[in-house]
């Protein structure tokens, strides 16, 4: 009895992690650049399985299974809609595997989010203030009083001096931790420049977030269904046990 009310649980708080994600999906539906999680649900072995007490196969009550837990949250890397915007600042990214590089204190970010403004001093920016970086590692800067052109290719061209973007790739898009909404970071040694065929930047364009909110509220009142079931099941356990301590006490 007990048995089934741990794995009633299980599935509940798995459930419960599960709505977590897919709203803070829908939270983000407007973020520009945001990738939307994923949460990685799978079996469980039993917990004496787990503690190695039992083995899989063995076709006794240890081998029953241990309910369902989350074991991973992913990104999902798929390109989002590309908006026109009009801004001359505004900037997306065609490839899947690319990111713009950004200055945050000392560390260096990677983004998709290509909302750029500029600075006073003329510095190209995210929304958030963080310098966007050239491939020398130096901060893009545009006099907003000249014109300035931005070729196919992620370079900066203004009174013939140029500014190539710092455009680079992970070798497994796995590596990547989110940090904030819209950021990630990775160990150096974990990206690359990117090769010039995939150097591909449109200006006045940007990458709205990668989440379908018809697709999430579906999956989010699925999450919430079984989630209310679990926690009935839960209950139907506590019930049935408070019974049976009762007709024992009268017996």
């Amino acid at each position: 009895m007990y048995y089934g009310l741990y794995l009633s649980a299980a599935g509940a708080a798995a459930q419960g992690q599960k709505v977590e994600v897919l709203s803070n999906n829908l939270a983000n539906v407007d973020t520009v650049g945001f990738k939307r999680e994923l949460a990685i649900l799978e079996s469980r072995d039993s917990e004496a399985i787990e503690r190695r007490l039992a083995s899989r196969g063995s076709r006794s009550l240890n081998d029953v299974g241990g309910g369902t837990g989350q074991t991973e949250t992913a990104t999902d890397f798929h390109v989002g809609n590309i908006r026109s915007t009009g801004i001359q600042t505004d900037m997306a990214l065609e490839t899947a595997n690319a990111f713009f590089v950004v200055q945050r204190g000392q560390e260096k970010l990677l983004t998709r989010a290509g909302n750029f403004e500029l600075s006073s001093e003329g510095v190209l920016q995210t929304r958030e203030g963080d310098p966007v970086l050239s491939s020398d590692n130096s901060p893009i800067t545009i006099d907003s009083r000249l014109p300035w052109e931005l070729s196919p290719h992620g370079v900066v061209v203004q009174a013939g001096t140029a500014q190539e973007l710092a455009l680079v790739q992970a070798d497994k898009l796995a590596n990547l931790e989110k940090v904030g909404q819209n950021y990630f970071s990775a160990p150096q040694q974990r990206t690359a420049q990117i090769s010039p065929e995939d150097r591909r930047v449109r200006r006045g364009f940007m990458e709205m977030s990668g989440v379908n909110p018809i697709q999430e509220m579906v999956d989010l009142i699925a999450a919430q269904r079984a989630y209310e079931t679990g926690t009935r099941m839960i209950q139907n356990h506590d019930n049935m046990t408070s019974s049976l301590i009762s007709r024992m006490l009268r017996v």
